[in-house]
């Protein structure tokens, strides 16, 4: 194994989380986590632990609500350091918004594509997390060069006008801010043919959730400064539990709902994902306690694009399906829910193995 070598002006926590989320996002493709919460595994631990990797059927918050959240506050951490590195490479702040203009452009487009595969005609859905952040990335762009004060109150003006729209939208059905698909976002969806009646996602939560890439911005900008590690993560910690708190006191008054990235939502989910960040700035760039389980996440991160979209499209169930006679012959010992778990941890593995290959060859895909 040879250590990812890292510039001094990484911060080597953001790379690990990165890794982590596209991880753990690539493992929902094996359907691993289908397997662990089956019928027979209820009232088991193993089942509880499974129900945590599953979204929350609509009012509350399970781990897996988090792990969009996390990848659009990354793509936040992330966006000051590349556009300092483009800066350094004596790129025009023209070159550097045509840049951020295709990028989102790409990014529609690909989460566009992906919802076109399985019927195999041309629908128009734009829920999920490409879709999503292509528009985020570029609200979070356009405003990080203004003064902190004003991104902050712009990400809550975000909230207050999404909370206002859901709450007095006059048309009869869709006036019920927190029903499922009786809601503005739902009657939006419907206008284009985009609506996902069955899932209650809506594409609308783009706006909403461009704060938590707005708030990747700011602590991106924070990391970056001269102020000592224990300030910074100081400061990170008590911002993440602030907001968790702050977002569990306002689920009596906007419930918790990730289908529909409500106010309370956003904010505890916010903090959630800058708390998660501190633990890891703490572990990784304070403690200095990195070494192989580090570099098991950067291999992902590198090729975090990629990895998604191979998984996406059928690319784990290929895997599965080379693996499936040998390891169904090897582990169907116990029974045959212990095989498809057991055969999904390699397909997941296998995915990482992908990555480690690419790394080991320098194929890196980015856009």
């Amino acid at each position: 194994m040879s250590q990812i070598s890292t510039s001094s002006d990484r911060i080597l926590s953001i790379d690990v989380f990165r890794g982590l989320t596209m991880f753990l996002l690539i493992g929902e493709f094996t359907h691993l986590f289908s397997f662990i919460t089956d019928e027979s595994l209820e009232e088991t631990f193993i089942y509880a632990i499974g129900q945590q990797f599953h979204h929350h059927p609509w009012d509350g918050l399970r781990f897996w609500d988090l792990i969009q959240p996390y990848f659009m506050f990354i793509v936040g951490l992330s966006l000051p350091f590349a556009v300092r590195s483009r800066e350094r490479k004596d790129e025009s702040p023209r070159n550097i918004l045509v840049h951020v203009l295709k990028r989102s452009t790409i990014l529609l487009l690909l989460g566009w594509a992906l919802y076109c595969i399985d019927p195999g005609r041309i629908v128009f859905r734009f829920q999920n997390v490409l879709s999503q952040i292509a528009f985020t990335y570029l609200i979070a762009f356009l405003i990080m060069n203004r003064s902190f004060t004003f991104q902050i109150f712009f990400s809550i003006g975000l909230l207050a006008l999404t909370e206002m729209i859901y709450r007095f939208f006059p048309i009869e059905g869709f006036n019920h801010p927190f029903t499922p698909n009786e809601n503005f976002g739902t009657w939006l969806d419907l206008q284009y043919g985009g609506a996902d009646l069955n899932g209650s996602w809506v594409s609308f939560n783009a706006i909403p959730t461009a704060a938590h890439t707005i708030w990747g911005v700011l602590v991106g900008k924070w990391l970056m400064t001269e102020q000592p590690n224990k300030t910074k993560f100081l400061w990170m910690f008590g911002a993440g539990i602030l907001l968790i708190i702050i977002g569990y006191l306002l689920d009596p008054i906007t419930p918790i709902i990730k289908r529909i990235s409500t106010s309370s939502f956003v904010i505890v989910s916010g903090g959630w994902s800058i708390l998660a960040l501190a633990i890891l700035f703490w572990m990784v760039d304070i403690r200095n306690l990195s070494g192989k389980w580090t570099w098991f996440f950067q291999v992902v991160g590198m090729n975090s694009l990629f990895i998604y979209l191979f998984a996406h499209v059928g690319g784990a169930n290929f895997i599965e399906n080379i693996f499936h006679p040998f390891s169904f012959a090897l582990f169907n010992w116990g029974s045959e829910l212990t095989a498809e778990i057991l055969t999904s941890v390699l397909v997941w593995f296998a995915l990482w193995g992908l990555c480690y290959w690419m790394y080991k060859k320098r194929l890196f895909i980015k856009i």
